[in-house]
């Protein structure tokens, strides 16, 4: 008889890194989690991107200003 779900052992974990979209520092996230706190700055950073205006808006560009939306497309 198992008596844990063979889906939390930990030996079958993986990590992937992810940038703070805060600060920009490399947290580990582990396959088991969804989001993580940032050492550095405190802010949570997400497995999964949750998409941004400037990824879909014609007119994100005009909204944020051109020096807000270059820093934000990581330019």
């Amino acid at each position: 008889m198992v008596s844990n779900c063979p889906g939390q052992d930990g030996r079958n974990l993986k990590v992937s890194l992810h940038k703070c979209p805060q600060c920009g520092n490399e947290v580990e996230i582990f396959s088991d989690e969804t989001r993580v706190k940032c050492r550095k700055c405190g802010g949570y950073v997400y497995k999964e991107q949750t998409p941004s205006c400037i990824q879909w808006c014609t007119k994100a560009r005009e909204c944020l200003g051109e020096e807000r939306w270059k820093m934000l497309k990581g330019e």
